[in-house]
């Protein structure tokens, strides 16, 4: 696999940097930078944007209105927007459950679902995980029985991301409870989260953000239609789904852009009166975090170019495993090198001109709240455990 960027790919660099430029919101830019908390509008602006452009999903086919770039072209977006500043695109539409309506959903399942997705106007959660019923997915409990033409779901999930502000929810139930094994009683639905009998319910998680909740589905009434591919086939569709996720999971653009900022704050912060970076133990560190974050982005555009025969079925769970372990490992070196600044967090220091400088340098403050949030990357999505049980199947049966 050639890697290096031909003439053509510089040229859309400087494409998706004018646009970047030109459309990405100061204030919002300022936000991420910053490690200030976004609500749900301003991840939804940002994709309204990126859905005007025609650039929301990338990977899409372009008769479902994706953009039909290279994976070179894919990798280089997605470097320039992190590294730009921009939110990151909530995955639970574009990468999740869109490919999953192009793949398996009916002709209007797609007509009515993907150009909304693709416009960035209709945000999506996730309705798998059931208190119990985590890694060890296929034993969800979330009932779904028919009744003429609609479903009757009754069940609660939990740490559902988003779904406070989201207008759909796309999950998992189960439909036949006396299946022989667990896996093949289990349909895929699409849930309109307006409909009477759903409640939301916030947690409010260590670093004290909302983004997940509780819901909890009373006689809630789907329509059949609303059914995605089979009955009783939702633990296929629902593999597919998680290859995606996993993948998005390992944020390659968001770890580079991160990696940084740690290389910035070496080299502000000093030790012994040099910068931190020049310290040897440090500089080690920062060399082996280097080395593995470059394999990722390499394992990752094999991924995306097909290549890698004999890799493909445990790719995304390789991509979820080593993404987030550099994930964490960035977070806790730039914790690291902001010493005693990190400790004294507390949720008001995120709020604008809080700090201005008097306790410590303003770039210590989101350090805590990001590796307290960086420690959850191994369980969501599927657990390192999990993820490694895939793999040993994929290669070694």
């Amino acid at each position: 696999m050639d890697i290096n960027y031909t003439p053509e790919d510089e040229v859309f660099r400087s494409e998706v940097k004018t646009f970047l430029e030109a459309e990405l919101p100061k204030d919002l830019s300022d936000k991420v930078r910053a490690g200030q908390k976004l609500d749900g509008e301003d991840f939804m602006r940002w994709q309204r944007i990126l859905g005007q452009k025609g650039w929301l999903a990338p990977r899409w086919p372009q008769e479902h209105g994706g953009c039909g770039w290279t994976p070179m072209q894919v990798n280089i977006f997605d470097e320039e927007a992190y590294l730009a500043g921009a939110p990151r695109v909530l995955p639970f539409g574009v990468n999740m459950v869109g490919p999953v309506i192009i793949e398996f959903g009916s002709e209007d399942q797609k007509a009515r679902h993907l150009p909304g997705i693709a416009r960035g106007e209709v945000p999506w959660c996730q309705g798998f995980s059931e208190p119990g019923s985590g890694s060890d997915l296929a034993s969800l409990k979330t009932a779904a029985v028919r009744d003429g033409d609609d479903f009757i779901v009754n069940g609660q999930k939990i740490w559902t991301s988003y779904a406070h502000f989201s207008d759909w929810m796309f999950c998992l139930v189960r439909t036949d409870p006396n299946a022989a094994k667990k896996q093949q009683g289990i349909s895929f639905l699409l849930i309109d989260m307006k409909t009477p009998g759903i409640t939301v319910r916030p947690i409010i998680t260590f670093d004290g953000m909302h983004s997940v909740n509780e819901v909890f589905l009373e006689k809630v009434r789907v329509p059949a239609e609303n059914l995605v591919g089979e009955e009783n086939k939702g633990w296929d569709y629902a593999k597919f789904l998680l290859g995606h996720e996993r993948t998005g999971i390992a944020g390659v653009g968001g770890c580079k852009a991160e990696f940084e900022k740690l290389l910035e704050i070496a080299r502000t912060e000093k030790k012994n009166g040099k910068p931190l970076i020049e310290d040897p133990l440090f500089a080690a560190k920062i060399a082996r975090l280097e080395i593995d974050l470059r394999a990722l982005e390499l394992t990752n555009m094999r991924m995306l170019s097909g290549s890698g025969t004999g890799l493909n079925g445990a790719f995304p769970s390789v991509l979820k495993i080593k993404g987030t372990e550099v994930q964490q490992r960035i977070a806790e070196l730039q914790m690291d090198a902001v010493g005693v600044h990190a400790l004294p967090w507390q949720q008001a220091a995120m709020d604008p001109a809080w700090n201005s400088g008097t306790v410590g340098p303003d770039y210590a403050i989101p350090r805590m709240p990001a590796y307290i949030d960086r420690r959850k990357a191994t369980i969501y999505g599927g657990s390192t455990e999990i993820q490694k049980n895939i793999i040993s199947k994929a290669l070694l049966s």
